[in-house]
């Protein structure tokens, strides 16, 4: 594709989208969120941690992704169960999807101090498109994109969560049902199925500091297969530092992290993006801002800071 002007590639997005269906948002600091994509991550930080998410997706182009997110999960009395609530709104030019899903985690201890959790999300995605959009007489739409819009549908996924104090991996399908948003007219899914693998650790470097790889390898039906990869520093407990690369067919960035430990419970984190395809000429970058708070109402659980 050639980026010619603006208002071409977010017309041209918005066009994949609908004809292709969507895909979830992608985050930079996704280790922190992963309850979004793995419903057995649900209750594994030991207290109730709430975490809100805001990202602003090529900054300057006309019609770039704007999302949001908020996730609130725990255990429950019997420990080995976790709950929790997600929901993401994301923003594509004139499309709108909404996501809200509830989470369920029931995890089996695995040696000394390994345990391995299965999970199961349920809840519904929405679809609309902007009334200004609609209405607008200069814009041809395809008459089957109307009547699908503002449209809940439900869904549910599965996930599989194994960690210990130093290392953890998940496997993970999001969205199992392919919605047809209008099977008389043969137009499919508002959701596209997608398995998420996630990795990552934490290595001491020193006393003082500690080093954090971590990788995430999507999969979609129908897209390409993408993979992120993060490297993190933490200084004295306090203060993350490092770098991300982001890489498939169609696309690549990269981009630096920066995460402090306010206070035992508060943390602030930020990302910066760049990318480095032809999209870098028509965006200053994307940002990404993170906020988690956890009560420590088992705070002889939880420790200051959790590494994942």
């Amino acid at each position: 594709m050639k980026f010619i002007k603006q208002n071409i590639i977010a017309f041209a997005l918005f066009s994949c989208t609908v004809g292709i269906a969507q895909q979830l948002p992608q985050f930079t600091q996704y280790m922190y969120n992963t309850i979004s994509i793995n419903p057995a991550y649900a209750g594994s930080r030991e207290a109730l941690s709430i975490v809100g998410l805001h990202r602003s997706q090529w900054v300057g182009f006309k019609g770039g992704p704007i999302t949001q997110t908020l996730s609130i999960h725990t255990p429950l009395r019997n420990d080995r169960v976790g709950v929790g609530l997600s929901f993401i709104e994301d923003d594509l030019g004139p499309e709108n999807f909404t996501y809200l899903y509830g989470d369920f985690s029931y995890s089996i201890p695995t040696g000394r101090t390994g345990k391995l959790a299965f999970g199961i999300k349920g809840g519904f995605t929405q679809y609309s498109l902007d009334s200004d959009f609609r209405n607008d007489p200069t814009i041809v739409i395809d008459d089957y994109i109307y009547g699908i819009e503002n449209r809940w549908t439900p869904n549910v996924g599965l996930g599989l969560y194994w960690s210990n104090e130093r290392i953890y991996a998940g496997l993970s399908t999001p969205r199992v049902l392919n919605t047809d948003k209008n099977t008389e007219q043969g137009f499919e899914a508002l959701d596209r199925l997608s398995y998420y693998f996630t990795v990552g650790g934490v290595i001491d470097l020193s006393k003082n500091i500690k080093f954090k790889p971590a990788g995430l390898v999507k999969a979609t039906n129908g897209a390409p297969v993408s993979f992120d990869l993060t490297a993190n520093f933490l200084f004295n407990e306090k203060l993350w530092l490092g770098g991300s690369y982001r890489i498939n067919e169609l696309t690549a960035a990269i981009g630096g992290i920066a995460d402090f430990q306010i206070s035992r419970q508060l943390r602030i984190g930020y990302a910066y993006e760049k990318p480095i395809s032809e999209i870098a000429n028509y965006t200053t970058g994307t940002h990404e801002i993170l906020l988690m708070y956890e009560f420590k109402f088992l705070s002889s659980k939880l420790k200051s800071p959790r590494y994942f």
